[in-house]
């Protein structure tokens, strides 16, 4: 297995409606044999909504995975200069986390485990899930796009009728673009249109 025994970081934004797609992936990448930390932003780590309760939902990554998740920034600074991740997962990756990224924003536990993982020029890999992909955050998906050590899950539009400018992540290809970035490579094809 290629994943095994290396040191993987999966940070966890407020896309709330894909939390059910990210317990089956923090699973495959345990049995891959990887080593999973988990990063929560201040959303992910405090809201409760529809989609289910902030308590259930850190437990429940906590207990697929073994460790408790960094949740402050002073706990994902040590990140880069401890070299404590071979690559780095933003999933989901909202418009708002893709936006201060492409700004160099650091003001969530999860920028700031971006931000401390580049600085080692290690692979950091975006799963986007966002309702203006294709309106205000296009510019800064091209930005990232073109970032070196940065690569995406492959993505596409998720509801091209009603929701005309949103894009997510092809989910079930997360292992193989972790896979493709551990090589210096962007795992393809990156656009897959429409996602149903």
């Amino acid at each position: 297995m290629i994943l095994k025994n290396k040191k993987i970081g999966v940070a966890i934004t407020g896309s709330f409606c894909t939390f059910s797609q990210l317990f089956p992936q923090l699973e495959a990448l345990v049995h891959e044999g990887a080593i999973i930390q988990t990063i929560c932003s201040d959303s992910a780590q405090t809201i409760d909504c529809r989609f289910g309760n902030h308590d259930d939902f850190l437990q429940k990554i906590e207990a697929i995975t073994g460790s408790p998740p960094i949740r402050t920034i002073p706990q994902a600074e040590p990140i880069g200069p401890k070299k404590l991740l071979d690559a780095l997962l933003i999933f989901p990756c909202t418009g708002n986390t893709i936006a201060k990224l492409a700004n160099g924003i650091t003001d969530s536990p999860v920028l700031m485990a971006a931000k401390a993982h580049l600085r080692n020029e290690r692979p950091l890999i975006i799963s986007i899930s966002t309702n203006d992909a294709l309106s205000m955050n296009l510019k800064n998906i091209g930005v990232l796009m073109n970032t070196k050590y940065i690569y995406f899950v492959p993505f596409g539009q998720d509801d091209p009728e009603k929701k005309t400018h949103s894009m997510v992540a092809h989910t079930d290809r997360i292992i193989p673009t972790i896979e493709a970035a551990l090589d210096g490579v962007q795992y393809q094809p990156v656009l897959i249109s429409p996602k149903r």
